[in-house]
């Protein structure tokens, strides 16, 4: 029972600093601000983090495994569906539109950036980049794109570049991805 106490605690103090970077960026990362937004007495995050850059090393490891495992089920959805590239397209969308209105993106990116500045951070967000490679792939094979695995970090591109977008500008709504990847896929001569 113990072990599983000290897993949910670790989970909530990592929870709690992806939710401290996404509203106030790595630097407002202290132990005092991720320990009142876990609810967990400050000496029970030095024990299970020693040090800030285990704390936002871990962070980030739970985010690349949480959005893998979520970009692999939707990925694999695709894949078994055969949908149209309407559909395809749509589905893109509804993916960026899942998170556009919560503060992950933000944590996403400062935990990107983090990884430029800490090597033995970069295979984690490989990892996850990755993991967004192979769901664009999955929606470029839908569309009938041939060699979509070469292309798809081209459509992983253009998925973060409207997130930075929209998170730069304040929208929300994540409306216009699906219509970006159509007219790519249009241009490219594949649907």
């Amino acid at each position: 029972m113990a072990t599983l106490q000290t897993s949910d605690t670790r989970e909530r103090i990592l929870h709690a600093t992806l939710r401290v970077i996404a509203e106030h960026g790595v630097g407002a990362v202290s132990n005092r601000r991720v320990a009142a937004e876990a609810d967990v007495a400050l000496g029970s995050l030095t024990y299970h983090f020693p040090s800030q850059t285990t704390l936002l090393r871990e962070s980030l490891m739970l985010h690349v495994a949480e959005e893998v495992t979520r970009l692999e089920a939707v990925a694999a959805s695709l894949r078994a569906s055969k949908p149209t590239p309407a559909d395809a397209a749509a589905e893109v969308e509804r993916v960026v539109r899942a998170s556009a209105g919560d503060l992950e993106p933000i944590a996403e990116l400062e935990l990107h950036l983090q990884a430029a500045r800490d090597p033995e951070l970069r295979d984690a967000s490989r990892r996850c980049f990755e993991a967004y490679e192979n769901f664009a792939a999955a929606a470029l094979e839908a569309l009938g794109v041939p060699d979509a695995a070469r292309h798809a970090p081209s459509i992983v591109a253009l998925m973060s570049g409207l997130a930075l977008r929209r998170l730069g500008t304040g929208e929300r709504e994540g409306t216009g991805t699906a219509d970006a990847l159509l007219t790519l896929i249009r241009g490219a001569g594949a649907a």
